[in-house]
């Protein structure tokens, strides 16, 4: 399985590695809740690089390009032949509009299983760092509880997709 987000943010690019901030720390709250581990999932992001710009000492990312997108898709399709995902999650708009190449409203396409090249399950729903966004806390609340409930859909399509290997490999 592979979980692709939309661009390093500031603690991913200084350390290196995708989703240990703020937002990484919920997405791995909502994975052990959803009885999915973390050490057997692959994490990446759609645009390698981190975008952003000075908000007095701190550093305000942006939102990616298409063509930025587009510059570092060959990354990502290498890492999905690498790891040959059974689904990929696309969390958030970015990653979606990466893998599958249109315009995605998050709303109204979150929860679906769509068509990729990359992998047999294409799941989209949003970017972790969006709970965070909500004004009140009770909110944040809710749509953590619906972030878990899509891993949860993604656990169960897994479940599905290695049942349905196993009857043709046997």
């Amino acid at each position: 399985m592979i979980f692709v987000g939309e661009q390093p943010g500031d603690y991913e690019d200084k350390a290196g590695h995708p989703f240990v901030g703020p937002a990484g720390r919920m997405f791995d709250k909502a994975l052990a809740e959803a009885r999915l581990d973390r050490e057997k999932v692959y994490v990446t992001n759609a645009v390698k690089h981190f975008k952003w710009k000075p908000m007095g000492k701190r550093r305000k990312h942006e939102r990616p390009l298409a063509s930025e997108m587009n510059a570092c898709f060959p990354w990502l399709e290498s890492e999905a032949e690498a790891v040959r995902p059974q689904i990929l999650v696309c969390l958030g708009a970015t990653a979606a509009q990466s893998v599958l190449k249109k315009k995605v409203a998050i709303q109204k396409e979150r929860g679906t299983f769509q068509e990729s090249p990359l992998a047999p399950a294409t799941f989209v729903t949003v970017h972790p760092s969006s709970i965070y966004r909500h004004p009140e806390k009770s909110q944040q609340e809710l749509e953590y509880r619906r972030f878990v409930d899509d891993m949860k859909l993604v656990r169960a399509k897994l479940a599905e997709l290695e049942k349905k290997r196993v009857r043709l490999a046997g």
